[in-house]
């Protein structure tokens, strides 16, 4: 951090390696890769859009839980509790979507979670409690408040009972069908890249909920506030130095209260997202564990929503594959993994980092020898895909992160002095 008798003029960030354009040829490169693979192994599921639509389904909900832990560890508070929150927002979205109408679900959804933010705010910023265990009693709290809530709102209704909600009134959804049908007649051709393209583009205009725009933007959003404006410079100060922060007249209680309280409004409209959008209703047990695949994707982003936002991808992805495809079409990304794989090895031996290069390459030609001596997957491995390709993505890039410089310490009003 950079102080100067005017204020905090900079917290240090991770220097940009990447510019927009070589984003951009990376994610061409990927779709050529892809398009390949589709070809090579038959796979045709594997960037259908249907896969594609449902991956983006998939991803909103991990990425919003993400986002808000991006926003209470940017100033300084860790949320394990991300998870309960979520929990919280599948009830309040299942509650007031039903009985009210869907957008009163949204907003019910973002309340709850915000609440349960709230409650992590006071245990660790005015209470001083540890930031791991309150955010696992919120877990706690929130599963068992939510079993006990769902019984007494949904028993004895039609549709519900009391794991359950009847089903929830849905919210518009947008298809632009000069695009959608054209595009459907390219898909179908399986031409290589152009179809896959095609795919694409069709996911992207075909019965896309408005909720799910709304949400997209939100990263958008989060962006330009905590990047490109003071609110945000001073919100990231007080994880980065809270003591200077103080020292420059910043109120980090109040920044801490108002981070925490966003980041389970956050958390609470992923798990509303998982009951309007997802599924049309609420069930208990609906979160499964997504509110800590968020935590790994915000690390994987860097603390970054952009990064945060292709790691929700990634992880959806293969919850998608696995749910649509089975063992056959997962099998078929094993050859893609072992190529990732090498290539990783090899960037990391042009890093000058012999030992990461040599294990990279050893289990990529491990992955490969996996795709050739088996024509499918177990199904009992392919429902651990998305928490294996969790651990394999926090292992390989582990080495280039850099969290907030207080995020998770204790802080005292007054301790500037």
């Amino acid at each position: 951090m950079t102080v100067v008798s005017g204020g905090v003029t900079g917290v240090p960030t991770a220097t940009r390696k990447y510019s927009y354009a070589k984003v951009l040829l990376g994610l061409a490169a990927l779709l050529v890769l892809i398009s390949a693979l589709r070809i090579i192994t038959g796979a045709d599921d594997l960037d259908s859009s249907g896969t594609l639509r449902a991956t983006l389904v998939a991803a909103v909900p991990i990425g919003l839980a993400g986002l808000g832990g991006l926003w209470s560890e940017r100033a300084g508070v860790v949320n394990i509790g991300l998870e309960g929150m979520m929990i919280l927002g599948t009830f309040g979205a299942g509650y007031f979507g039903y009985f009210y109408g869907p957008w009163q679900g949204v907003v019910g959804a973002i309340a709850l979670g915000a609440a349960g933010g709230l409650l992590h705010a006071v245990a660790t910023v005015s209470f001083g409690v540890d930031h791991i265990v309150s955010g696992v009693a919120i877990n706690i709290i929130a599963l068992g408040a939510v079993q006990y809530l769902a019984a007494l709102a949904f028993t004895g209704v039609a549709g519900g009972g009391a794991t359950q909600s009847p089903t929830i009134p849905s919210l518009p959804s947008i298809t632009i069908d000069a695009f959608s049908d054209p595009l459907g007649d390219l898909e179908q051709k399986n031409w290589f890249v152009v179809s896959d393209l095609a795919a694409l583009l069709r996911a992207l205009v075909t019965n896309l909920s408005l909720l799910t725009i709304i949400c997209l933007l939100l990263f958008v959003l989060t962006w330009w506030l905590l990047w490109k404006t003071s609110f945000g410079l001073r919100l990231r100060s007080c994880g980065e130095s809270p003591a200077a922060a103080e020292s420059l007249g910043i109120n980090v209680i109040r920044y801490k209260f108002v981070a925490v309280v966003i980041s389970g409004g956050f958390a609470g409209l992923a798990g509303g997202f998982l009951a309007l959008v997802a599924s049309s209703t609420f069930r208990d047990g609906q979160t499964g564990g997504r509110g800590y695949i968020g935590l790994a994707a915000m690390i994987f982003g860097n603390w970054r929503p952009g990064g945060l936002l292709a790691g929700a991808g990634l992880f959806g992805y293969t919850d998608t594959l696995r749910l649509r495809g089975g063992g056959e079409t997962i099998h078929g990304l094993l050859l893609l993994v072992a190529v990732g794989i090498v290539l990783y090895g090899i960037w990391q031996y042009r890093q000058t980092r012999q030992l990461a290069s040599l294990m990279g390459a050893l289990l990529g030609v491990v992955v490969a020898i996996w795709y050739f001596s088996t024509d499918s997957i177990p199904e009992d491995l392919t429902g651990m895909t998305p928490y294996l390709t969790t651990l394999l993505v926090l292992a390989l890039f582990s080495q280039r992160l850099r969290m907030p410089a207080a995020d998770g310490k204790p802080y005292r009003k007054g301790s500037a002095g």
